[in-house]
């Protein structure tokens, strides 16, 4: 059975059905990547930046003879910000091939497509059951993406201490934990909005506007995501010349997720980017304790910071890929084929 579904007020047997989903498609597909914690699960599932909408949908067992309800086998919920759709589906290995996941995408598509929106995009990990999966719906790929993974229980900590002491004469760095100090929203705002359509990736928008970015903020706080930030501040102009942004989540607080880090144009060229990266991991060492891995996502062409990465440890996972379709396409293909 699919039904639409709401986290807010989803019993706490289901949050925790969904979560043994979730752990036993990473233990299918990603097995080196630490299960999901129910931490602040719920929160992470409803909570949304302004202006944005996540509908969600579970696939779910038959109550047993005694009422009690079914597993929930399958979920998919897809965000609504700008002019797309974005799908994410779980489906269980165990219920792989039976239709499930294909039922789960042709619901979202169809409110996708009441809706008024044209295109659906999703990210697909590579080397992954996904990848088939989509294709076979007609998703084509538009961008790809390496994971690359530190091991923080393999970093040359005197190496990176240094590393952290080797910015240009006339820059400063800051660590800011919880996010930059509203005195610095809008510079930071500007550090981030001059490389937009560079760095961009369309199914993780950054923010540009200095209110949208304390939302983004708040929003990070509420869905149990607490954001780090360390600044390379320009002395002369006390203007951002670069930043770096981790995020520790409730939900696998073992491995950190790398978010943004922009050098500005006229700022590249005196090391800031591997010196606030660096001081991000001292940092984090002393204020996360438990993390033990930090994962970032970078373009394949952005070949001065795959070096940095390198130089700090880390090491290439996997291909991270964001496709997409025409929502009326797959709407059409989806019903002619039930």
């Amino acid at each position: 059975m699919v039904r639409e579904w709401d986290p807010r007020t989803a019993s706490s047997a289901e949050i925790a059905s969904l979560l043994d989903t979730l752990n036993a498609v990473l233990a299918a597909d990603l097995p080196q990547d630490p299960p999901w914690r129910a931490n602040s699960l719920r929160e992470y599932l409803s909570e949304v930046m302004p202006g944005e909408r996540r509908i969600s949908w579970v696939a779910q067992d038959d109550p047993a003879p005694d009422g009690t309800p079914g597993a929930i086998v399958g979920h998919v919920h897809v965000l609504l910000l700008g002019g797309i759709g974005v799908l994410e589906v779980l489906t269980h290995p165990a219920r792989r091939r039976t239709g499930i996941g294909r039922e789960l995408v042709r619901v979202a598509a169809r409110r996708v497509w009441d809706e008024g929106f044209q295109s659906i995009g999703v990210e697909v990990v590579g080397d992954t059951p996904a990848v088939g999966f989509y294709e076979a719906l007609g998703f084509t790929r538009d961008y790809v993406e390496t994971r690359s993974v530190l091991d923080l229980g393999a970093v040359d900590w005197p190496a990176l201490t240094e590393m952290a002491t080797e910015v240009g004469a006339g820059y400063h760095v800051e660590f800011c934990p919880g996010g930059p100090p509203d005195e610095l929203i809008e510079a930071y705002a500007r550090a981030k909005a001059e490389v937009r359509e560079v760095d961009d990736v369309e199914l993780r928008p950054s923010s540009y506007d200095p209110d949208r970015l304390r939302d983004s903020l708040a929003t990070l706080h509420r869905r149990g995501m607490k954001p780090y930030i360390v600044l390379a501040l320009h002395e002369q102009t006390g203007e951002v010349a670069g930043l770096t942004e981790v995020v520790v989540p409730a939900q696998h607080p073992t491995r950190a997720d790398q978010y943004d880090t922009i050098v500005v144009r006229e700022h590249r060229g005196y090391g800031i980017d591997r010196a606030i990266k660096a001081r991000m991991l001292l940092e984090l060492r002393s204020a996360e304790p438990e993390v033990a891995e930090v994962q970032t996502w970078n373009a394949q062409v952005n070949e001065s910071m795959l070096k940095v990465n390198a130089e700090l440890g880390y090491r290439p996972d996997r291909d991270w890929c964001e496709y997409g379709v025409d929502v009326g396409e797959l709407v059409h293909r989806l019903d002619s084929h039930r």
